[in-house]
């Protein structure tokens, strides 16, 4: 993080000010709140209006040829096509329509598909997409990008020798919107809907006793579950079950690995998945106050054909390092965005990050515009990836030039015409 102050303030602070006068108070820099709502008014998106301040995508067009990325591009093209898709649209805080978006995606699919050359692609792209910034958490950029996967365990259908910790399946009381996801509560049954039980009260009372779909021999990793929200489970039995996210019980999250660091058991500069594992190693009896200090559940169910697994929350698969998760309520879902990261991790060295991807998942942790969750995919070597990715970078979005969507509306709509 580059903190930047005035030459007059780097003075006082280094004791330089060769006067007796009583120096001016200098307030200390204030540590970055990844997690700053935006401000009334506030957009989540500043248009590029210099040309000189766009990313090169010619740098990049290589990646328009990459499978992943015409897979992923292709789902987020047809994900548009259900009507339902509006209500994930908050314009008012992100600055883009739903049929902006629409046919930004639809266009950018019809590029890809026709150009000669990802080269030519990504020239078509630069003339007729304006780019967008995103403000961050502190209105320059700023987000912060940390990494999530889908963790691959062994567990059981039934509750059976170490196989003690279930993932349970979501209950029938739980209330939420049917289109956003956005909890009410629990239905009491006459009529009322009140907030719903707390983790602390789900395991101590065994509310959700019937409800269990698989047992895992392990807390925590039942508990990593929940925080990646799907998860690929080798059977006791032989055979292979794709759990998937199937809801939440809607209040609030609280990190286990803020909780360790504000109480002195692990660095904050070293902090990660495998940091966290090593101490519950050595501390076991600490793993349930820990996680229970989280209030959100999570709730799973049996997606059986992977074909659409593990699915984000748009409903759809997600790829590894060609999706990410962000708040829904300030970012345009669906979108192609570029993230950009530099290699000095707050947990350490990472990779640079100079990657086109697609706005296509949510999490209970991506609250804000400041915070952003990249996939890493499946199994331990995803889990080291994902583990490891704690570092600061931008994001930009790239959306038709408003005076081009018309034409490619109706464009667009002939073309399904003739089909």
């Amino acid at each position: 993080m580059i903190v930047r102050c005035s030459v007059v303030a780097l003075l006082l602070l280094l004791g330089a000010v060769g006067c007796r006068q009583t120096a001016p108070v200098v307030d200390a820099p204030q540590p970055p709140d990844y997690t700053r709502p935006l401000g009334p008014g506030e957009r989540a998106l500043r248009l590029i209006a210099d040309p000189a301040e766009r990313p090169d995508l010619g740098a990049l067009s290589g990646q328009l040829a990459d499978p992943l990325f015409f897979e992923s591009l292709k789902r987020s093209a047809a994900w548009y096509d259900k009507p339902s898709t509006k209500n994930y649209f908050a314009p008012d805080v992100s600055g883009i329509s739903h049929v902006h978006a629409r046919v930004s995606a639809q266009a950018l699919l019809a590029i890809v598909e026709q150009a000669e050359s990802p080269a030519e692609a990504a020239a078509e792209i630069d003339r007729q997409f304006d780019v967008y910034q995103t403000v961050g958490w502190n209105k320059r950029g700023d987000v912060l990008f940390t990494g999530y996967y889908t963790p691959q365990f062994t567990a059981s259908l039934e509750r059976a020798d170490a196989y003690q910790h279930p993932l349970y399946k979501r209950p029938p009381d739980l209330r939420s919107d049917p289109l956003t996801g956005d909890v009410f509560g629990r239905d009491t049954g006459d009529g009322q809907v009140v907030p719903y039980y707390t983790r602390a009260e789900i395991e101590s009372q065994n509310l959700l006793a019937g409800l269990e779909l698989v047992y895992l021999d392990n807390k925590l990793d039942a508990y990593v579950v929940e925080v990646n929200g799907s998860a690929k489970l080798d059977l006791t039995n032989g055979q292979t079950m794709y759990a998937g996210y199937a809801g939440l019980n809607g209040l609030p999250y609280t990190s286990i690995r803020q909780e360790l660091i504000r109480d002195g058991k692990i660095d904050k500069n070293t902090a990660s998945l495998p940091t966290i594992r090593a101490y519950f190693r050595d501390n076991p009896g600490d793993v349930s106050e820990y996680i229970g200090r989280n209030d959100r559940f999570v709730f799973f169910q049996d997606y059986g054909d992977p074909e659409d697994w593990p699915g984000g929350s748009l409903g759809f698969r997600v790829h590894p390092e060609r999706s990410i998760a962000t708040d829904k309520s300030v970012y345009p879902p669906g979108a192609m965005v570029l993230i950009q990261a530099g290699s000095e991790g707050l947990a350490g060295p990472v990779t640079p990050i100079n990657q086109l991807v697609f706005d296509q998942d949510t999490g209970g942790a991506i609250r804000a515009p400041g915070r952003i969750d990249i996939y890493y995919g499946i199994g331990p070597p995803a889990e080291s990836q994902a583990g490891r990715m704690i570092v600061e970078g931008t994001l930009y979005y790239f959306f038709l030039k408003r005076d081009l969507v018309q034409g490619w509306h109706d464009r667009l709509a002939q073309s399904q015409s003739q089909r």
